[in-house]
């Protein structure tokens, strides 16, 4: 004998009820992938922008996310494989939502493509916007010059950088495109073996580039000289240390209205006699 099923009956009150929920539900689930996808187009303190990029919340409000210097980077001229004919991957990507960059915004990854310094630079005077100062990468003689790019700083790791045990490589100094001057060796004797010298990697920090060539030539499983933002690369010694010796450095606090650090105090005034092998207050 068959079991009568019970059909429900569905009132025009249940259906407004079982709506509402489902929308809610929908909300909440829409914004905690609203919130996560937010979240991941913030970007990262640590991505390589292009050349000549503005400062980044500079470049952030200026850039429009238009591609074009990614599209430059990737049909240059210089990009054609010798052996295929064709393009090769670009340096510039365009950062999707999965990326650790602002979504939709111009960067690189050095172990994947380095930038290759094209001598045309030609991701830059495409840029619509002026995101990409052009006038950064542009000389006295009013060309484009690619020794002015940048884009970072190369730092050296000197716990997993094998020069730095003694084992010869100076793989990052062949790759650099500015040869024995954004990269120099450091000879020293290495004590240890009392046979062997360190030819030890040195970053010029006023000539680097950030361009990650020598990231990718890196020989260690994971690179032991990599590319940071420079804002992060290099600390920041305060208004009120100053390069007595250096122009540019005196000119870097001209505008310093702080305190003078020049006005002797009370102790200064006083001779070392005055206060030696005494007790002494420095507050």
């Amino acid at each position: 004998m068959k079991k009568e099923v019970k059909k429900v009956q569905i009132t025009p009150r249940r259906r407004f009820f079982t709506n509402i929920a489902q929308s809610a539900s929908l909300g909440v689930m829409g914004g905690l992938i609203w919130a996560g996808y937010a979240e991941k187009a913030k970007g990262s303190t640590l991505t390589l922008r292009p050349p000549a990029a503005l400062e980044e919340k500079d470049f952030l409000r200026t850039c429009i996310k238009c591609g074009l210097c990614a599209e430059a980077c990737l049909h240059r001229e210089s990009n054609i494989d010798k052996e295929t004919l064709q393009p090769r991957p670009a340096t510039l990507k365009m950062a999707q939502a999965q990326d650790k960059a602002t979504l939709g915004t111009p960067y690189f990854i050095p172990t994947q493509v380095p930038c290759y310094m094209c001598e045309d630079i030609p991701c830059v005077p495409v840029c619509p916007t002026g995101a990409l100062d052009v006038s950064s990468v542009t000389n006295e003689q009013n060309e484009l010059d690619f020794s002015m790019m940048d884009m970072g700083l190369a730092v050296v790791d000197p716990n997993s950088c094998i020069a730095f045990w003694g084992i010869q490589c100076d793989a990052c100094y062949r790759a650099c495109p500015l040869l024995d001057e954004a990269i120099t060796l450091e000879y020293g004797r290495n004590e240890r073996t009392g046979k062997h010298a360190f030819l030890k990697p040195i970053i010029n920090m006023d000539i680097c580039t950030g361009c990650g060539l020598c990231e990718k030539a890196c020989v260690t499983e994971k690179p032991a000289i990599f590319i940071q933002p420079r804002e992060l690369a290099l600390g920041k010694p305060g208004d009120h240390y100053v390069k007595g010796w250096d122009e540019k450095d005196q000119k870097r606090v001209a505008s310093q209205t702080g305190k003078d650090m020049t006005t002797r105090t009370q102790r200064s005034e006083e001779k070392v006699t005055d206060y030696l092998n005494e007790e002494v207050s420095y507050d």
